[in-house]
């Protein structure tokens, strides 16, 4: 589950870790309300940050991070994010509408010394099966390109899961950085105390970006990217209110609400398939047969006539698909329970028209068959998986 800079940054701020505070608005009205509740004794100097929020990065370049000078701008800045077609780099082409904004105090104040960001990120390193903790003194807008054209410069630190995060790597992350003096001091405890927040959290992804050592040696953070784990969200109640589904695939939300595992992708070729690997393994065959898979769907080992139903009416409202590929394996699930799914959908279903590949091995695969063959349908059997991406291919005309 994704989360808003907003909501990234009250978890922090509940853990103990300083923020770039802000409040968040839908309206023009509760941003100038927002500006006005931000400084308790204001001056008349204070700056702000207009922040779009939106599940993408690259915010700042697409023009949806704007620096307001006075309440009038900050008026101005929420008028013109607002509502926008926000496009970046993550986005595509067709970009995300603006549905809030966070109004945040300008942290970039003149002081001792120079403000200084910093890149810090914690996710799982899947090759060495542990923890990792990113860092790089090259912070900001261009971390993409300071990965890809310098490596050098990323700093990383592995979590042992049998002794955990210990101080001294902490502390090698904040020399690495260049941090001396209270700042260092400081990004030692931030660092330390990030860590525990992905645990506590069970997040996937938490990035900091920037980090920041403002004029004055503090450590903040400015912005935050914050993924939770879908498979621990039943341990997190405190956070099932915070998910946006304006900002998700609406497929990839049916799907869940019908618990499957669905993933949209770009191609044409529907997939239908039980159990991770062998969803993989299908998506390859596809590919290496000359189609692209338009989906990942997993119907999971419960698969009956309803699941069926819901997981066709899911792939079929996707138009880029021109074929649909049923590749199942009776090892938990039966097969001819999603052969008897398969024609209850055809039944309830009249606007398929694109022609449907059946492969069903396994459990009861016999009887599927013989559900499938006297049914009527339109259906083209396959017994090898080379064989049903094969028949894909030549659906496809390909």
């Amino acid at each position: 589950m994704k989360l808003h800079e907003y909501q990234g940054k009250d978890i922090l701020k509940s853990f103990g870790l300083p923020i770039q505070e802000g409040i968040v608005a839908t309206t023009v009205e509760e941003a100038m309300e927002a500006a006005r509740n931000l400084y308790p004794n204001p001056t008349g100097k204070e700056w702000f940050v207009v922040k779009a929020q939106i599940h993408a990065g690259g915010r700042g370049k697409g023009g949806g991070v704007k620096l307001a000078k006075s309440l009038d701008e900050v008026q101005e800045k929420a008028s013109q994010i607002l509502g926008m077609q926000l496009v970046t780099h993550q986005t595509g082409p067709e970009g995300k509408k603006v549905h809030k904004v966070l109004i945040a105090q300008d942290v970039y104040y003149p002081g001792a010394s120079e403000p200084k960001e910093f890149y810090l990120s914690i996710t799982l390193d899947r090759v060495r099966c542990c923890d990792v903790i990113m860092a790089s003194s090259e912070g900001g807008m261009d971390i993409e390109e300071v990965a890809e054209k310098h490596p050098e410069k990323i700093i990383k630190e592995w979590v042992d899961p049998l002794i955990g995060f210990r101080p001294f790597q902490a502390r090698r992350i904040a020399f690495g950085l260049g941090l001396t003096g209270q700042a260092f001091k400081n990004a030692v405890d931030f660092i330390y105390k990030l860590y525990n927040v992905y645990r506590a959290t069970d997040a996937s992804l938490v990035e900091i970006n920037p980090m920041l050592k403002t004029s004055d040696d503090r450590i903040i953070a400015v912005d935050t990217k914050f993924d939770i784990d879908d498979n621990a969200t039943y341990r997190h109640p405190e956070y099932a209110d915070w998910r946006d589904l304006t900002e998700e695939e609406p497929l990839e939300t049916k799907a869940r609400e019908n618990h499957l595992n669905y993933i949209k992708l770009d191609g044409n070729v529907g997939c239908m398939v039980n159990g991770a690997g062998l969803a993989m393994a299908t998506m390859d065959m596809i590919k290496l047969s000359g189609g692209e898979p338009a989906n990942f769907l997993d119907v999971g080992g419960g698969a009956n006539a309803k699941t069926v139903e819901a997981a066709f009416r899911i792939i079929l409202e996707d138009p880029n698909v021109k074929a649909i590929l049923i590749n199942i394996f009776g090892g938990i699930v039966q097969c001819d329970r999603v052969a008897n799914g398969v024609v209850e959908a055809y039944k309830n279903i009249p606007e398929i028209n694109v022609p449907i590949i059946v492969r069903l091995q396994g459990t009861n695969a016999d009887k599927a068959a013989e559900i499938i063959n006297t049914s009527g349908l339109k259906v083209i059997g396959a017994v090898e998986l080379r064989e049903a991406a094969q028949r894909v291919k030549e659906a496809l005309g390909a």
